[in-house]
């Protein structure tokens, strides 16, 4: 890629200068060492044979749990054979960016279609084509919502850490004053929210259900926020906005998430796909694409990229994101999840999601000195201590192939969903009470 694109050595040194750096590898400083690979260890002179073996000798080495009980914002859900089969069709692997309508219209319908489904699931006006993650999603609402006068943010405590930290990298270079909300009996402390919301608010971020699995009490929020005149971004998981109140329902004015359970695999963390949803109102702040409806000159129906005026086509100067691209093929992932699946499908994963946490959860409870964190009620997320460490635990459903809660501060952020069946679950609790004993 060096030659292709034509950096001389100079050019790349000058480009280091200007940042800052002297070196390439200094890009991934923030990196902890152990994670950074300068070279793989094959010896030369090897066959295209010899070095697969070797390369299929080294990916055995990770480890693929056969049972997983572990979220904390990206879920194990059961993926149709169709949803793999139709997305893997080569037309749709190669499809690139939809410029010229003329010849797109297969692509452009598809991501309609998906923004359709968004819509529906969120209960709101308009979205995007999809962007990087949920995460990214959250800060570029975030974008949307800054005025002149409006530049401080609130974020709630119970907000995914990873949400939090790339909003604040998002916005290191920007002079916007972030509030972190502090957490209460793992639900969001309404009563510091209702303090530090003021005139110069421009809005505030929650998830529903947040990072803990508590289910916060958002139209309270949205009433708060609203009386503050700043806007009320709810993320959301998809899965759980079939059985909970929507974030139209609400009266947020976006909402945000990542719609990873809506087909796409763990994969090792990525790619996963965000979206943006809002009311019309704010329709024209969204960033990125957003395919829309027509008709042709025959009064066919028709598909075209709309509100065009926007990032990858104005001066850059005027644009008010650097977002341009989509993640087209995880969006038609996740229309051909939800279209195979159904409303029906979709809220029955929800409800075994629910029913088999508290399943779960009541059963931990049991044992002798483990005990839920806070009474608040959950979706699929759970907080549990226990009277041993959280590395005891995980050291013991590791050695019989389970992957057990993510560990926290206050002890293991535990999620179930439809992929755990009962023997798993009632095998994790025999394997706590053991290793709390």
């Amino acid at each position: 890629m060096g030659n292709y694109l034509g950096s001389t050595e100079q050019q790349y040194q000058d480009m280091l200068k200007i940042i800052g750096l002297t070196d390439g590898m200094d890009l991934y400083q923030t990196l902890p060492k152990e994670m950074i690979v300068e070279k793989l260890d094959i010896p030369a002179g090897k066959s295209e044979f010899e070095v697969r073996r070797i390369l299929e000798k080294m990916g055995k080495k990770n480890k693929v749990f056969s049972s997983i009980f572990r979220g904390a914002g990206a879920y194990n859900h059961y993926i149709p054979a169709i949803v793999k089969q139709i997305s893997a069709k080569e037309e749709f692997m190669t499809s690139y960016t939809p410029y010229q309508p003329e010849i797109s219209q297969g692509l452009l319908q598809s991501i309609f279609e998906y923004q359709t489904m968004i819509c529906e699931i969120t209960g709101m006006d308009a979205t995007n084509a999809s962007v990087y993650d949920g995460p990214t999603a959250a800060a570029e609402a975030i974008n949307m919502c800054l005025e002149k006068k409006r530049l401080k943010v609130l974020i709630s405590e119970t907000t995914n850490p990873m949400t939090i930290q790339t909003a604040l990298t998002y916005f290191s270079s920007r002079e916007i004053e972030f509030i972190i909300v502090p957490e209460k009996d793992g639900l969001t402390d309404l009563a510091v929210l209702q303090e530090k919301l003021d005139e110069t608010s421009a809005c505030f971020i929650v998830q529903q259900p947040n990072y803990y699995g508590g289910i916060e009490p958002v139209e309270e929020i949205a009433e708060l926020v609203h009386n503050a005149k700043a806007k009320f971004i709810m993320g959301v998981n998809p899965v759980a906005s079939t059985v909970l109140k929507t974030a139209g329902e609400v009266e947020a004015d976006i909402a945000v998430g990542d719609s990873q359970p809506f087909g796409l695999p763990l994969a090792f963390g990525g790619p996963y796909i965000g979206f943006i949803a809002t009311k019309e109102k704010m329709m024209r702040k969204l960033p990125g694409r957003i395919a829309g409806e027509t008709v042709d000159e025959a009064g066919k129906r028709a598909f075209v990229l709309t509100l065009q005026a926007r990032e990858q086509h104005i001066r850059r100067e005027k644009a008010a994101s650097n977002i341009c691209s989509n993640q087209a093929l995880c969006a038609l992932t996740n229309a051909v999840y939800m279209s195979t699946m159904g409303a029906q499908g979709i809220q029955e994963v929800a409800e075994q999601c629910y029913s088999k946490a508290h399943y779960l959860a009541d059963q931990l409870s049991q044992i002798k000195g483990v005990k839920r964190n806070n009474e608040s009620p959950f979706f699929h997320e759970f907080v549990m201590s226990f009277p041993v460490s959280n590395e005891a635990i995980l050291t013991k459903l590791e050695a019989h192939d389970i992957l057990g809660g993510y560990p926290t501060d206050t002890g293991l952020l535990w999620c179930v969903t439809e992929m755990n069946t009962k023997e798993q679950i009632d095998e994790v609790v025999a394997l706590v009470k053991e290793a709390c004993e």
